[in-house]
């Protein structure tokens, strides 16, 4: 097995769990009401916690000194690896919980696949995270079902947050020879073996917010390969803004 591979696939990971976690963080104080605004700033301190995990473990892969802050702070955009999806803005409440939705049902499958892996650190971040995706998911389903099944407005809103964003749902089952290399290797996940589990889980929520699944939208994709949207180095620019203006910087 190539060190390099390993590298890079448990970096990307580390990637969609702090790309994700940083978009929440920018709810806190801002959430429709005091319990989601508490809602949403845990969910992002676990998706924090897990990006520390698995950066502080690509870090230990890397080795040469690396830490995790290292790869957080001083990479730039083409050298992030996460999803498109993960980096896209939060919009208003509806774009947050259908972004949300969307990730939420992929990762709920791919940790638990994640859990059988043959490398015992990444199978043991998986069976902590899992149990946290599972609250996540159920969090982000059922605001999808109230947002559709409520008012003509919340309807109408949430049905355009789910056809803007389809188009970056196909990039979560693509796979690169890095995932094969993984797979091969009985460390990573074929997530191509998970959408259909993932259709369902989509379709059956959407039926029941009577919300419709969109049809023909061409896919983009690109983030495990460092290309991006615009929205990413704005998000860059903000999080890693003390570590660019004082360097090793510490508390």
């Amino acid at each position: 097995m190539a060190k390099d591979l390993l590298y890079q696939y448990v970096l990307a990971l580390g990637d969609d769990a702090l790309i994700l976690g940083q978009r929440l963080s920018q709810w806190a104080y801002k959430g429709p009401f005091l319990e989601e605004d508490i809602a949403l700033s845990n969910i992002s301190l676990d998706m924090f916690g897990r990006a520390n995990l698995l950066l502080e473990y690509a870090a230990s892969i890397k080795g040469n000194n690396a830490t995790a802050d290292e790869l957080a702070f001083k990479r730039n955009e083409r050298e992030f690896s996460n999803h498109i999806l993960c980096e896209q803005p939060n919009g208003n409440f509806a774009d947050t919980m259908v972004r949300q939705f969307f990730l939420d049902a992929f990762y709920k499958l791919f940790l638990q696949k994640l859990t059988n892996s043959k490398d015992e650190q990444l199978s043991g971040i998986a069976q902590k995270s899992i149990k946290e995706t599972t609250y996540h998911l159920r969090h982000s389903s059922k605001w999808i079902i109230r947002l559709g099944d409520g008012t003509a407005e919340s309807h109408a809103k949430v049905q355009s947050a789910i056809d803007n964003l389809w188009m970056f749902t196909n990039e979560l089952f693509e796979i690169n020879e890095i995932d094969k290399g993984m797979v091969k290797e009985k460390i990573g996940v074929d997530c191509s073996s998970i959408k259909a589990e993932w259709d369902k889980i989509i379709d059956d929520v959407l039926a029941e917010a009577t919300l419709r699944r969109p049809e023909n939208t061409h896919m983009t994709s690109g983030g495990r390969e460092g290309i991006h949207t615009e929205h990413l180095g704005h998000l860059l620019s903000d999080m890693q803004y003390l570590q660019r203006a004082y360097p090793g910087a510490k508390w």
